[in-house]
């Protein structure tokens, strides 16, 4: 038998090849579909990691206890219990403790906590010194700002109103580096309601004052154990351990829930995409290969007839038949495996160690899968051709009906794309039926229009020989009753379907997440930078790039409500990827500069002088706040004593010499000393400053006509204010009597920003602004009145809510109260290699570096994403197993078509139209499978409703592309027709060389 098997594989060669290429194809996606699985899930998961914000990679355990006089060694004790119940591995923690306190500052007490974080001074940025004995703090330049406290100076801090406080002493001020790190991710080391915790060193809770700490300890959990490497669970982990914890009074803090849900999302899209495409190839590829089996048999029957007329036993008969496909099958498995396994490893990368054992488990089954399903296919094909009689085995003509039972598959098949829609459209896209939904869509208007086509050209043939046009007569006629050329049709049709459905999603992902990245970011490219304050980011920027075609300073405050984004609205148009939703570019800056206002000569000498009449009965001090438009450090003057009647005063300047100098911020009043009296405000005062000169070089800053001009001054709404009296002859500022123990406000601002302050606003305006003016309280100091200038729907960084500012007016509205955000720098997309170098010579340190194609590229490695990509892999083989098909049926029909083309030929048919009628029937089946194919794509996408989800996590800020547009349509129609249409001429090429042979080249 296996001799009669060799040699029937050795006569029928091309049938060999056939199947064993159709095998391969199946069989490389087999192996592939797991490896790729396996691999694209643990990068989905890596792509999930890194684009989590930190804080939902660190673990927290805390506990409320008391600690006895001795906080190191019950920090020591704490930690040490926790890492022995932790049930994590490679644990590097953060240990700290933090106390809830009030801030003792006149008559208020705002909410203020003391902590002590291992590292503080290594993740702040200090000016003065770090806290190193017990009793010293560093306060946030924000808090310090709230709280009228100085480095040098006192920080009172109590439980209750009624406490007594501890006193403790201000060595510096610190600015947080990464405010998004995973270092502050603990939300107890941030402000609450009030100031910024002020930090000490871990002995100052030694104090009796302060009662039963929060200690805390802060680990980042390894990234391998997120991803899930191995089967690791660590949510099941976490939670079997959070009852320990609560058992030994801890509570165990897990922020990573979203990130693992998001994690473990990924993996089943990955999983369901690789199943749902792999499923598709194998019942493409089985289909493929009965048709093969169907087409190739017909030289079969001889031999099968001719071993029935020897007496041989059925089961005889269908072993030499199973073993002629169990050969090439094998082969064209073994063949097509490596393939596939190169192909997934070229594609999704390396597969983790500890899976690579499953996944060659799996891609064995898939394999094992792939010979078996063609096995019972070849089997079923062989079993219905042995059954028939001989004298039907030898007839050459084959039968004209059409099986009954083949109608019957036709209308169960049709009915299941009918349940797959329903499915999908009752809500369940991604359950079931509703998978395959538009596949299944595909195939009912495949086996359709196959009918159509059939009937088209039973009546086309008839009626074009009649009408005396040949060529598409016998063409129609070939195309009518040549046996199996509807099922061809239908593996086309849903083979096209699938590929342009595939290459459409995965275009529309493409470009879905470049869209995204721009708006998440705003520009082709972001800089994340650190820099002392806004002033010195913005001055920074213009010194590296003064024309303002290449980079823009942005400040992105997404944690203050509403989010506000800060952008330099005169170099807006030029650097940020501007979308249509964003609205008119030049909203803001048209706003920003609508009312030009008054210019106040800079600060650039050592020394001022003031001349002003008090008009009071007591001495007086007035401080002129100025800040350095190129470092933004403040530097304060204080002039006076002033004691009643007009004077002229006068102090040294520091910090404010040289270009570009210092502007104005404020002026505040204050009470002369007196002896044996605390240091308040200067009630019933009343001073008009009457001009402000400076020297070296000496000129004027303010005469009386600027100082009497309204519009340049604003006095402090955030209590009882200074009132202003401006008039030819100067400046008028009036303290009310008031009472002992108030706290009026004694600034008064000077005005060089449009108030109130124009923005763009995306989404609802908050609450708030429903009963009041509209104010943020994220600008400054004090809460800021605003004037919605424009809206959108989206606005970059932001998305569908926030505020956009002007980042200049911004930082003059908030004068020195920086309140902080993330320091940006966007490039433009053709900004030079050397602005970056620039940059950092103008005292920018660069932090961080993303870019629109950078950013794309993490999200390519989402779940959705890399779904799409073994989609259209595997879509392309299905397109190549169509091709095949179309070469089987090309092939096996090429002897019955010389003949009939020979006959005609010496019948008087020209060579030329023999030689049209020789390509004719397999162009007119495959462009008509290509054009049934774009059209069940698109009402696959239609009917079944399928929504498009580029994105793991949801993300629709901005409208998604269509996953069928014109564009990627086409181009997924020409390169399946290129596919098919080769493999038709191909296989057709040698009927027409036979022609001109015998013909000697007659045309």
């Amino acid at each position: 038998m296996l001799a009669l098997v060799l040699g029937a594989v050795r006569a029928r060669k091309a049938q060999a090849l056939t199947v064993l290429v159709l095998t391969a194809l199946a069989g490389a996606v087999a192996v592939a579909g797991p490896w790729y699985g396996l691999a694209a899930a643990s990068r989905a998961a890596a792509s999930d990691v890194a684009h989590a914000p930190p804080a939902q990679r660190v673990v927290s355990v805390r506990q409320i206890t008391g600690i006895g006089g001795d906080p190191q060694r019950a920090l020591d004790a704490f930690a040490g219990t926790v890492r022995g119940m932790l049930p994590v591995p490679d644990l590097e923690p953060v240990r700290g403790m933090t106390l809830a306190q009030n801030a003792v500052v006149r008559d208020r007490t705002p909410a203020m906590s003391l902590s002590y974080r291992e590292d503080f001074c290594s993740h702040v940025r200090l000016t003065g010194d770090c806290p190193s004995r017990p009793g010293q703090v560093a306060v946030s330049r924000d808090a310090a700002e709230q709280l009228g406290v100085r480095i040098g100076g006192d920080l009172h801090l109590a439980a209750t109103e009624l406490s007594e406080p501890v006193r403790l002493r201000v060595v510096g001020t610190y600015t947080v580096l990464d405010p998004g790190g995973a270092y502050w991710s603990n939300r107890l080391y941030r402000a609450g309601d009030g100031p910024d915790p002020a930090f000490t060193v871990i002995g100052t809770f030694a104090d009796p004052l302060l009662l039963e700490p929060t200690l805390t300890y802060d680990v980042g959990v390894p990234e391998a154990l997120i991803r899930g490497d191995g089967g690791y669970d660590l949510a099941t982990v976490l939670r079997r351990a959070g009852g320990a914890f609560e058992d030994a009074d801890l509570r165990l803090v897990n922020p990573t829930d979203p990130l693992l849900q998001t994690i473990a999302r990924d993996r089943a899209i990955v999983r369901d995409g690789v199943l749902v495409a792999l499923g598709q190839v194998l019942v493409l590829g089985w289909f493929a290969m009965g048709l093969a089996g169907r087409y190739t048999g017909r030289e079969r029957r001889g031999d099968a007839a001719l071993l029935k007329l020897r007496g041989s036993t059925r089961a005889g008969m269908l072993w030499l038949a199973f073993g002629q496909h169990l050969l090439p099958m094998v082969v064209g498995a073994l063949a097509g495996a490596p393939l596939g396994w190169l192909a997934a490893r070229a594609l999704a990368g390396p597969v983790p160690a500890d899976d690579r054992a499953l996944a060659a488990q799996l891609s064995v089954a898939a394999l094992a899968a792939v010979l078996l399903g063609g096995l019972l296919v070849m089997v079923a094909v062989e079993t219905a051709v042995l059954r028939l009689p001989v004298a039907q085995l030898l007839r050459r003509v084959p039968s004209g009906r059409r099986d009954w039972r083949a109608d019957l598959a036709d209308l169960v098949l049709v009915a299941v794309a009918v349940a797959a829609v329903y499915q999908a459209r009752a809500g369940e896209p991604g359950r079931g039926l509703a998978l395959v939904a538009p596949a299944l869509v595909a195939l009912a208007v495949g086996l359709l229009l196959a009918r159509l086509l059939g009937r088209a050209a039973d009546r086309g043939a008839g009626a074009a020989l009649r009408a005396g046009r040949l060529r598409l007569g016998l063409t129609a006629a070939r195309v009518s009753r040549q046996p199996g050329s509807d099922r061809v049709f239908a593996l086309l049709t849903v083979a096209v379907a699938v590929f342009a459905t595939a290459a459409g999603a995965w275009s529309a992902g493409r470009t879905a997440r470049v869209e995204r990245g721009e708006v998440e970011l705003g520009a082709p490219r972001v800089l994340t930078v650190q820099a002392p304050n806004r002033t010195a980011l913005q001055y920074a920027v213009h010194k590296a790039d003064p024309a303002g075609r290449s980079a823009m300073a942005v400040v992105a405050d997404l944690d203050s409500v509403p989010p506000v984004l800060a952008v330099e609205s005169s170099r807006l148009a030029a650097i940020a990827r501007w979308q249509p939703g964003y609205g008119d570019v030049a909203t803001l800056a048209s706003a920003a500069g609508a009312a030009p206002l008054p210019e106040v000569p800079a600060v650039d000498g050592d020394r001022l002088s003031l001349r002003a009449r008090n008009e009071g009965k007591e001495d007086l001090r007035i401080r002129v706040v100025l800040q350095n438009e190129a470092t933004g450090l403040p530097a304060t003057v204080t002039l006076g004593p002033l004691r009643p009647g007009e004077h002229t005063v006068g102090a040294r300047v520091t910090g404010c010499t040289g270009a570009p100098g210092c502007r104005l911020v404020r002026w505040e009043l204050a009470r002369a000393p007196r002896a044996g009296e605390p240091d308040g405000p200067p009630f019933g005062a009343r001073v008009t400053v009457r001009a402000l000169t400076q020297r070296n070089p000496a000129r004027p800053v303010l005469d009386e006509a600027a100082l009497g001009d309204i519009r340049r001054w604003r006095p402090d709404l955030s209590g009882p204010a200074v009132q202003l009296a401006a008039r030819p002859g100067g400046l008028t500022l009036a303290m009310d009597p008031g009472e002992s123990g108030s706290s009026p406000r004694t600034r008064v601002y000077a005005v060089d920003a449009p108030l109130p302050l124009p923005i763009v606003l995306a989404g609802e305006a908050p609450n708030a602004w429903q009963f009041g003016d509209p104010q943020l309280f994220s600008i400054g100091g004090s809460p800021v009145t605003v004037r919605v200038a424009g809206t959108a729907g989206v606005l970059p960084v932001l998305g569908r809510t926030g505020v956009l500012v002007d980042l200049d007016a911004a930082r003059r509205v908030a004068a020195d109260g920086d309140l902080g955000g993330a320091f940006q720098v966007w490039l433009a997309a053709d900004a030079p290699a050397s602005t970056v170098d620039a940059l950092r010579a103008a005292g920018l340190t660069v932090v961080g570096d993303d870019s629109v194609s950078a950013r794309a590229g993490l999200l390519a490695q989402q779940g959705t994403a890399m779904g799409a990509t073994f989609a259209l892999l595997a879509a392309a083989v299905a397109v190549l197993l169509a091709a095949a098909a179309v070469a089987v049926a090309t092939t096996v029909d090429r002897g019955p078509l010389l003949d009939l083309l020979r006959a005609l030929r010496v019948q008087g048919l020209p060579g030329r139209a023999a030689t049209r009628i020789g390509y004719a029937g397999t162009a007119a089946l495959v462009v008509a499978g290509v054009l049934a194919g774009v059209l069940a794509a698109v009402l696959g996408r239609v009917v079944a409703g399928v929504p498009a989800a580029p994105f793991t996590d949801g993300w629709a800020v901005v409208p998604l592309p269509d996953p069928l547009r014109a564009g990627p349509l086409a181009v997924a129609g020409l390169l399946a027709f290129a596919a098919l249409g080769a493999a038709g001429w191909l296989s057709a090429l040698p009927i027409v060389r036979r022609l001109r042979a015998r013909n000697g080249g007659d045309r």
